[in-house]
C-alpha cells in the first residue's frame, strides 16, 4: 500500500478539517469514485454543497476526476488514500495548529462512530468483537513509539481490502482506532 499523503501545508489542513470535507473523503476512500449527487445522498447535504466541497478538495489535491462522466454526473475519487501531518520538530506554528485542529475533529468524529456503534450493535457477534480498552503504563518516548508503532502496524494488516476491493464473505467496514500520548490524571 502506497505511503499516505504528507500534509504540511497549513491551508491543506485547515480545509480537510471540515465535516462535509471530511465525510467526502471518507466515503471516497471507503467506496470509491462518487458523483455530487451519490455523496449529497450519503452525507444528507445538496448537491450543490458537496459540489462546492469537492472543488475546495481537489483544490488542495485531495481528490480528482475520475474517468467515465461528464457534467453535473462526473464522478470523483481519491488521489491519495490517508494522511499524516504534525510529526517532527521542524512544523510551524501554523501547521501545528492546524494539524491539532483536524487531530481534534477526526478524534471527535472517531468517538462519536464509536460510542454510536456500542449503541446500535445488537448482534452478540459484532458485539462481543468490538472492544474499547485501555491501558496506563509509565513509558519512555521511544517506548511509547514502538507501542504505537506496532498497534499501526497490526491495523495496517487489512488496509490492502481498502485500495483492492477484496473482502471476506461476511466482513464489516470497521474502525480501528489507537493513540498513545504522555497524559496528566487529575489527582
Amino acid at each position: 500500500m502506497p505511503e499516505p499523503r504528507r500534509l504540511r501545508d497549513p491551508r491543506a489542513l485547515a480545509a480537510v478539517a471540515h465535516p462535509v470535507r471530511m465525510g467526502i473523503v471518507e466515503l471516497l476512500s471507503v467506496q470509491g469514485p462518487m458523483t455530487a449527487t451519490e455523496l449529497a445522498d450519503q452525507l444528507d447535504e445538496t448537491p450543490a454543497n458537496c459540489s462546492w466541497h469537492l472543488r475546495k478538495l481537489a483544490e488542495h489535491e485531495f481528490i480528482e476526476e475520475a474517468p467515465g462522466g461528464k457534467g453535473r454526473q462526473r464522478p470523483w475519487q481519491m488521489k491519495h488514500l490517508g494522511m499524516s501531518w504534525a510529526e517532527g520538530d521542524d512544523l510551524s506554528h501554523e501547521e501545528l495548529r492546524a494539524g491539532q485542529v483536524l487531530s481534534r475533529m477526526l478524534l471527535e468524529r472517531w468517538v462519536d462512530r464509536f460510542l454510536d456503534a456500542s449503541e446500535r450493535e445488537t448482534s452478540g457477534e459484532w458485539r462481543d468483537s468490538s472492544r474499547l480498552t485501555q491501558h496506563v503504563a509509565w513509558l519512555t518516548p521511544d517506548e511509547l513509539a514502538d507501542v504505537t508503532g506496532r498497534l499501526q502496524e497490526v491495523a495496517a494488516t487489512y488496509a490492502d481490502r481498502l485500495e483492492t476491493g477484496v473482502r471476506p464473505e461476511g466482513s464489516r467496514l470497521c474502525e480501528i482506532v489507537a493513540w498513545g500520548a504522555a497524559v496528566e490524571i487529575a489527582r
